[in-house]
């Protein structure tokens, strides 16, 4: 194409005219791009890497799996006691499931090779969103390629910089990023606090355009539960929308594991944005939204995180309806979690383990402090057969770091006792030795920081 055609086509697509392209044409400025190891954000995980090198724990993050973990794992040749992987109902090495999934790859391929909007589109996507459309009683649903971005697409989609966004404490930090991208004002209540919600809705006095209150079902890193029955009153009352991540909670709440409203026996059309992800229970990849056949229309036609990006990858749709079909004709399987999460809880405390706010799902944290003893512990315990990882700082506050123990349906009492006990004396030491960051040097730190 010849130059001055190609100018001027470009012009016309920016909405220019050739005369004003031209006179906005500059002296480029001349600077050099900073270095990303003089990023302040570098700087911080290299803090945090000195300081384990100090006191010699390693690295318990990134741990290579040789096999499907789910109860139990192999790493680096050694069985271990899996309490790391959120396959809630065991449904990740499932026959049933494999079965489906290769029927998927033999009629689909792998990948849907494009946006559903322009070639993507294949059965399974339909039928997927049908089954968790019917899940939530919901006129419809969408799924999308990760559950981190159905958050942060939606809420950035459906919000602006007239509305404002209010949401627990301890919300995800998918969700945090959507209302950052969303240019929303935003507010957070103290975890669970109701009364604190109604407070902060009271003030609002219609300055705002739209309001949209987010909680999760159950808590990721906690593992309690929203408070939906007073969520909903407030809702009715103050006219916002109030949007419920299940990301922890299908499967695992109410009787036959449909999640938050059956565990509180709610109406579900209570609820604006049921929201999810399809890797936990659904051992799956991607996430969904579910509500009114209105709302699903706007995120389809104008969510950027669905219309310009592929479709689910096809087995991995069907792996999600797979999951769903073992949900409805395996009930047993959600029985048997919630005796094992409360079974977990139980002799935890019994042991002496701090489990924070758990009501003993699928999720029970146990609260250790530092978060270096935290990551010590559990380097302590990959060596005695247990694996567990740590949750530190900055994903929880300083001072509020723990292991985190995912419960499963598959796990047996006797691995639930072995682990805590194993826990309980690892932890012990650690206290009776004093180890954590209180004992670290820091003229030390200085010394090698100065060197970095």
């Amino acid at each position: 194409m010849q130059q001055g055609r190609r100018n001027a086509l470009l012009a016309q697509m920016r909405g220019l005219s050739r005369t004003n392209d031209e006179a906005e044409q500059r002296e480029p400025l001349k600077r050099q791009p900073p270095q990303f190891n003089e990023l302040p954000e570098y700087k911080q995980v290299q803090i945090q890497k000195l300081a384990g090198d100090l006191v010699k724990v390693a690295n318990p993050f990134y741990r290579t799996h040789d096999i499907g973990a789910g109860a139990t794992t192999e790493i680096g040749g050694a069985r271990l006691i899996n309490f790391a992987s959120y396959d809630y109902l065991g449904t990740n090495r499932h026959p049933y499931l494999g079965e489906k999934v290769k029927e998927a790859v033999e009629r689909y391929g792998i990948s849907a090779s494009a946006s559903r909007l322009v070639a993507g589109e294949r059965p399974v996507h339909g039928q997927l969103e049908s089954r968790i459309a019917s899940l939530y009683q919901a006129e419809d649903a969408i799924v999308f390629v990760s559950g981190y971005l159905t958050n942060v697409t939606a809420i950035s989609t459906l919000m602006g910089p007239e509305d404002i966004v209010i949401h627990d404490e301890l919300i995800h930090n998918s969700i945090l990023t959507g209302i950052r991208l969303s240019g929303a004002a935003r507010r957070f209540f103290r975890h669970n606090d109701m009364a604190q919600l109604e407070e902060l809705l009271s003030t609002f006095d219609g300055r705002f355009r739209r309001m949209l209150v987010i909680v999760e079902g159950i808590y990721s890193m906690d593992g309690d539960v929203a408070d939906l029955p007073a969520l909903v009153e407030l809702r009715d009352r103050y006219g916002f929308w109030l949007m419920v991540d299940e990301a922890h909670s299908l499967g695992v709440l109410g009787e036959n594991g449909h999640g938050t409203h059956t565990h509180f026996g709610i109406d579900p059309g209570r609820v604006d944005i049921w929201c999810g992800t399809l890797s936990k229970t659904t051992s799956s990849c991607g996430g969904y939204v579910a509500g009114s056949e209105a709302l699903i229309t706007v995120l389809k036609g104008t969510a950027g995180g669905f219309v310009y990006s592929v479709g689910l990858s096809p087995p991995l749709a069907a792996a999600a309806i797979a999951s769903l079909d073992i949900l409805e004709t395996e009930p047993e399987r959600v029985r048997r979690l919630r005796s094992n999460g409360a079974y977990f809880l139980e002799q935890a405390r019994k042991a002496g383990l701090d489990t924070g706010l758990s009501e003993g799902f699928s999720v029970v944290p146990v609260l250790i402090g530092d978060s270096i003893r935290a990551a010590r512990l559990s380097n302590d315990l990959l060596a005695v057969g247990v694996n567990a990882l740590p949750i530190i700082h900055p994903a929880v506050p300083e001072g509020q770091a723990r292991l985190r123990f995912f419960i499963t349906s598959e796990h047996t009492t006797a691995q639930i006792d072995e682990a805590i006990a194993k826990t309980a004396a690892c932890l012990s030491t650690l206290v009776d030795e004093n180890f954590g960051i209180a004992s670290l040097d820091r003229s030390e730190i200085a010394r090698l920081l100065a060197g970095a």
